[in-house]
């Protein structure tokens, strides 16, 4: 059985990573997505590497093949009244859009929201920019890095300094999302052919995103500042340092503090007062986790996982990010799949966390070429080969060498 989108169409306009984010899980679900890009220089992850995944001469940047699998691409330039047109009868045709481009930056080629609606009233438009498409901040650029400032996350991300999650959360939230209002408003659409204009920010997807962190400011009037690897509602909840390597201890109720007691001999401190529930050990938290680290830090990381697992006690290893995948669980749940490219052989590609009993999410596939369905496409909304021509030689579109 196909995805539960399959027959769905997607024009996504969007580039970088928070708008194809979207698009990707919607291509894994089934949809069918027309990737539009710059005739030249496509989508700007394409040159953002080292590292690239490379044929003979033939290479793609790993932070385009993360976000762009299930796609065809068709490479236009919009800002020639032919490429307009072009987009407005795939626009006509489709059932979901998404863009990403400053706000208002479509409307003087015909491709906003307004003009769209009217030749086709049923379509789904997303909308995804840094601060949303009202406001104060509404015209100034976003970019994750700045959100993850703007929002207060980095304020509670770090120890020492505050700092940065890793990989473009602020984006990544942001297009799961915007995946989220689509399908939504999408399933009124089917009902009602009513469609809907989705106005996603990256500052209101970072900040609803805080989760306990804004509550605990909603609550208490106090911002909760760094923490490091400590959890601020939650006793012991963190990273400890054993004899070689270190590991995470989470601690979510006051059974499984007394089995962690227990576990490293110290069975004492589950029946003191200071320590026997959490809010106590929330308020004694500096006392605690001196006696807690002290334990651990005289055996080896993994005498402790399985002396931890025996007793139920949620732990894990602190592992790299090729340790991940190496992990048995990983490796068992298929989560890096290989998809067939045109020039590249086999490209390695993480499989979609969604797992569905009576269909299957089949990523068939691999990250587009540029512009490798651009004269299909052309063909399919009624174009002719003496056009297409036309349009080639006068770099309207590209197609690959």
């Amino acid at each position: 059985m196909s995805g539960p989108l399959d027959g769905t169409l997607v024009l996504d306009l969007s580039r970088v990573l928070a708008g194809p984010w979207a698009s990707q899980a919607l291509a894994d679900l089934g949809a069918r997505v027309i990737k539009v890009e710059h005739p030249r220089r496509g989508d700007d992850t394409r040159s953002w590497g080292p590292p690239y995944l490379e044929s003979g001469e033939n290479r793609e940047s790993a932070y385009f093949l993360s976000a762009n699998r299930g796609k065809e691409s068709i490479a236009i330039d919009f800002k020639d009244p032919r490429g307009q047109s072009i987009l407005r009868k795939l626009a006509a045709r489709a059932d979901i859009l998404i863009e990403n481009y400053k706000v208002g930056g479509l409307k003087p080629y015909g491709l906003d929201y307004d003009s769209i609606c009217e030749i086709n009233p049923a379509i789904v438009y997303c909308s995804i920019s840094g601060f949303g498409q009202t406001g104060p901040y509404a015209q100034k650029p976003g970019y994750d890095f700045m959100i993850q400032a703007m929002s207060g996350l980095m304020s509670i991300t770090g120890k020492d300094e505050p700092t940065k999650v890793g990989v473009a959360v602020s984006d990544l939230i942001a297009g799961l999302y915007a995946t989220v209002g689509i399908l939504g408003a999408y399933t009124r659409a089917r009902e009602t052919a009513q469609g809907e204009l989705i106005d996603i920010s990256l500052l209101d997807s970072q900040l609803a995103t805080l989760a306990n962190q804004a509550s605990n400011w909603l609550v208490s009037g106090k911002s909760p500042g760094l923490s490091g690897n400590a959890h601020p509602n939650i006793v012991p909840y963190q990273v400890f340092q054993t004899a070689d390597n270190p590991i995470v201890v989470a601690v979510g109720n006051d059974g499984q503090f007394v089995s962690l007691c227990k576990a490293i001999g110290c069975e004492s401190l589950s029946s003191d007062r200071r320590f026997v529930t959490n809010s106590a050990r929330v308020e004694n938290r500096k006392i605690l986790v001196p006696l807690i680290s002290g334990a651990l830090a005289k055996q080896t990381a993994t005498h402790w996982q399985s002396v931890l697992e025996g007793l139920g006690v949620p732990n894990g290893p602190v592992n790299s990010i090729g340790e991940a995948f190496a992990d048995p669980q990983v490796i068992h749940r298929q989560t890096v799949t290989q998809l067939d490219h045109t020039g590249l052989g086999k490209v390695p590609t993480v499989r979609s966390p969604i797992r569905y009993k009576n269909c299957e999410m089949d990523e068939r596939l691999a990250p587009p070429v540029l512009g490798d369905s651009t004269e299909a496409i052309l063909r399919e909304i009624g174009l002719a080969d003496a056009e297409i021509k036309k349009l080639l030689a006068e770099k309207v579109i590209s197609k690959p060498e």
